[in-house]
């Protein structure tokens, strides 16, 4: 009979497929993605103040989990919109909706 070793408690337990074995994947906000990074959106997350509307509007504009996204251009020295593909469509958009969408680097 064959002994299987466990992960020692509090450890993590990567995947076997997995490139760099412990290894989490980089999330962060379509906001602080760099110019011409490709992510995957991960999640849309709701605005306080609207009650949904603004994550719907986003959605409804293809700002979905698991599509393909990248930011083509910053302006004003990354305070104001930002020029964002997803998809074949190209968007301008504000900090305040670029920051509610969670994305993982490709």
């Amino acid at each position: 009979m064959k002994s299987q070793r466990q992960p020692a408690p509090g450890t993590a337990h990567a995947a076997p497929h997995s490139p760099h074995p412990g290894a989490e994947p980089s999330v962060t906000t379509l906001d602080k993605l760099p110019v011409r990074a490709m992510a995957t959106i991960r999640e849309v997350q709701t605005a306080g103040h609207d009650g949904g509307a603004l994550k719907r509007r986003l959605m409804e504009l293809g700002f979905v989990p698991g599509e393909r996204v990248q930011v083509l251009r910053r302006v004003f020295f990354g305070h104001g919109p930002l020029a964002v593909r997803v998809g074949t469509s190209t968007f301008a958009m504000r900090k305040l909706e670029s920051s509610l969408i969670e994305v993982v680097l490709a």
